[in-house]
């Protein structure tokens, strides 16, 4: 037995496409090609996750979540692609999915809370809160309207709250670029809204006809 292990290669002088392949053989040299690929790895992932979240402690666990992602996601690897790449394209969209269901839970809550504030105080406004709610739908409306490119600059900065630089970073863009992007994504979506706001009521134009 410890011949065999003896034998066995040493990771660190193994290509990203070997490590896999001998973690998805599940051998006995796989623990050891996983722990290569996340060493190589880990700062690069805890980058990119701490970027979405801006908090230590939370870029860790979130870490773990994104290897674990990737270890199930190995045999969906193009072989001939660059690893670097694929693995930033998984990080990135764990960290989109976390940052979308954390939103929706704070929404919820924030809900929750307006909810048990009003009953609290007696001033339950059922007007108010269709009010608030026609608002929040005409604004992902808007929102869903602008290109992709546009609509990814102006969450980034103004619903995440990112800095420039750090969409810059994130992005991989001049910064020049991204705050044209901002600014068209804030004007488009300024334009976006009036559409919305001046847009006649559905059936108001037939009632019109018929009266």
């Amino acid at each position: 037995m410890q011949a065999d292990e003896e034998r066995l290669p040493n990771p660190r002088d193994l290509g990203d496409r070997d490590l896999i392949e001998q973690c998805l053989a599940k051998g006995a040299d796989t623990e050891l090609a996983w722990e290569e690929i996340v060493r190589r790895y880990r700062r690069k992932v805890f980058g990119i996750a701490y970027k979405f979240t801006g908090r230590y402690e939370e870029s860790q666990d979130l870490s773990q979540e994104i290897f674990l992602r990737i270890f199930r996601s190995l045999d969906k690897f193009d072989r001939n692609a660059d690893f670097g790449t694929w693995l930033y394209s998984v990080s990135r969209n764990h960290c989109i999915d976390h940052y979308r269901s954390g939103r929706r839970e704070r929404e919820m809550l924030v809900q929750h809370e307006v909810q048990l504030e009003e009953l609290a105080s007696g001033r339950f406004d059922p007007h108010r809160r269709i009010e608030v709610r026609d608002k929040r739908e005409m604004l992902l409306a808007a929102m869903s309207s602008l290109p992709k490119k546009l609509r990814e600059a102006v969450v980034l900065r103004d619903i995440k709250g990112l800095s420039y630089q750090e969409i810059v970073d994130y992005l991989s863009l001049p910064e020049g670029t991204v705050k044209s992007r901002i600014n068209r994504g804030r004007l488009e979506l300024g334009r976006a809204l009036m559409a919305l706001k001046n847009a006649p009521a559905p059936g108001a134009q037939s009632q019109g006809r018929v009266s």
